[in-house]
């Protein structure tokens, strides 16, 4: 088991630091963990909304509007599960130290993209281009 990297509360990665030193990674690492628990925590509170909602109601237009309001809500907890298989994608490539790196180039993503989008794996040029050669695709 390694050390636990120290980090002061209010630390930012910094560009005039080397890139994905080990206080970057570590902090990352908490920014992703403490989302992924942000993000189980919602999915359990959803959980138990939809058991506690899961009674019979006679009214037709009641009934309708609690179905649209139960698949509006399971929709976002997918879209939410598939969130946190992209974080647990992201804490595994900061353990193989490939984190912070353009899955398609291999240049470092910018540290100003990886702190609004922890689990980027490109750099927003190639994202562009992905992008890009996606929509062409599509119009075919």
């Amino acid at each position: 088991m390694k050390a636990q990297t120290f980090l002061p509360q209010d630390y930012r990665p910094a560009e005039d630091e080397p890139f994905m030193n080990e206080r970057h990674l570590e902090y990352f690492r908490r920014k992703l963990e403490a989302w992924k628990q942000e993000l189980l925590d919602l999915s359990a509170e959803t959980l138990e909304g939809l058991q506690d909602s899961a009674r019979a109601v006679p009214d037709l237009a009641d009934r309708a509007s609690e179905e649209t309001d139960r698949a509006i809500e399971l929709r976002t907890r997918d879209r939410q599960r598939k969130l946190v298989s992209k974080i647990d994608a992201a804490l595994r490539r900061i353990e193989t130290g490939e984190y912070g790196y353009c899955e398609m180039t291999g240049e470092p993503i910018s540290l100003r993209r990886l702190d609004a989008r922890p689990i980027a794996t490109m750099t927003l040029e190639a994202q562009e281009r992905h992008e890009r050669k996606e929509r062409v695709h599509r119009d075919d």
